[in-house]
């Protein structure tokens, strides 16, 4: 091996985007292999055991999959300039838009794919088909996008994407766009001048499927351009560059953003642990299905029903945690913070039930905290 590292994914990869833009800020040795069929069965099967992406090779034979894993395992091995903001306030804004990108934002980026198929089809199901077949030819690329792109289109109406719901996520989606652009009119990144896990979060949708696929590309420029200058900027970066702001300064402008997740995304993360601590209590020892069947949600002035997608747990353990770790006066400034923006109640839930990830499986199992 002739560099440190191996990232194997594809260019329309929402959780792709986020490693790559976080291996290229880092200044790392690493080279990115696209995910062909091939490379499926020789390597990511029998090392991952799901046929699924990102999943980073290190020079001593390791295979790390989740973005949130290789993220943790590469700032280990790597430590300067680390994407983890060391004050409490900006640690803890940090994580929930960490959350917010990875959970929630796959909501109006799988909308923006595929309800607008038509207006994009040959650019998606080619994007597809490259990845799986990348010296087939064109023709034969289109026909092999459009079979292996099923699962992905099949599984939007589970996301809570239904005609009912399209208006209101579009609607909270654009308010996000302007929210954001605001943001970016003034800060490089959302806490300085330096990327944080909050950008790494967000990069993931608003990148490989929002700043890329056309319809909401060409929605992104006209509507957002300092989101589009950010995109930019996340994937290429100056490697090890910048800071955080001074005095653990949250800024104004990220506070409707942080007020939108709390009131849309926390609500559903806190019903997915009510189900997660109900299968454990029935299942004890087991390991948590990916998916507990639907439950109701809502998304701006819209109610719907999506998946019980039990990963959301482990990434909200995550500010959990942090939150809980703080006392005395850093505890009361995340207070303050919280009650600002609707998320006090939430992050003060007792989790009952600690879950955790295992190595070379994708369910989790109940965890120590």
């Amino acid at each position: 091996m002739t560099v440190d590292y191996y990232l194997y994914g594809g260019d329309h990869s929402l959780y792709t985007g986020k490693a790559r833009a976080y291996m290229r800020f880092k200044g790392l040795n690493w080279e990115e292999v696209t995910a062909t069929r091939e490379l499926y069965k020789s390597i990511i099967l029998p090392n991952v055991g799901a046929a699924i992406v990102p999943v980073l090779a290190t020079a001593d034979g390791r295979y790390i999959q989740d973005t949130t894993d290789i993220i943790d395992y590469l700032e280990a091995a790597h430590p300067a300039v680390s994407v983890y903001p060391d004050t409490p306030v900006q640690k803890l804004v940090a994580l929930m838009l960490e959350l917010y990108g990875d959970e929630w934002l796959v909501i109006p980026a799988m909308h923006y794919r595929w309800s607008v198929l038509d207006q994009q089809r040959e650019f998606i199901f080619l994007e597809f088909g490259k990845m799986s077949a990348p010296d087939a030819a064109r023709d034969e690329q289109l026909r092999i996008g459009e079979r292996t792109s099923t699962m992905f289109r099949g599984s939007v109406t589970a996301l809570g994407i239904t005609e009912q719901t399209m208006p209101a996520i579009e609607q909270v989606y654009l308010e996000f766009l302007d929210q954001l652009d605001a943001h970016f009119s003034q800060y490089d990144y959302l806490l300085g001048s330096r990327p944080g896990i909050g950008d790494f979060g967000l990069i993931g949708p608003l990148y490989a499927h929002l700043g890329r696929d056309p319809v909401p590309k060409a929605l992104m420029q006209e509507r957002a351009p300092n989101v589009y200058a950010w995109v930019q900027r996340m994937n290429n970066p100056v490697p090890l560059a910048g800071d955080f702001l001074a005095d653990d300064e949250i800024p104004v402008t990220l506070l409707p953003i942080l007020r939108t997740m709390c009131r849309d995304q926390l609500p559903d993360v806190l019903d997915v642990i009510r189900h997660n601590a109900a299968w454990l209590e029935q299942n004890p020892g087991g390991n948590i299905p990916r998916y507990l069947g639907m439950h109701p949600f809502r998304t701006g002035s819209a109610s719907g029903e999506r998946v019980i997608h039990s990963y959301a747990q482990w990434m909200f353990q995550r500010p959990w945690a942090h939150y809980h770790s703080l006392a005395g006066a850093q505890r009361l400034a995340a207070d303050k913070l919280l009650q600002a923006i609707g998320g006090y109640e939430a992050l003060n839930t007792d989790i009952g039930h600690w879950v955790q990830r295992k190595a070379g499986q994708l369910e989790l199992v109940e965890g120590k905290r």
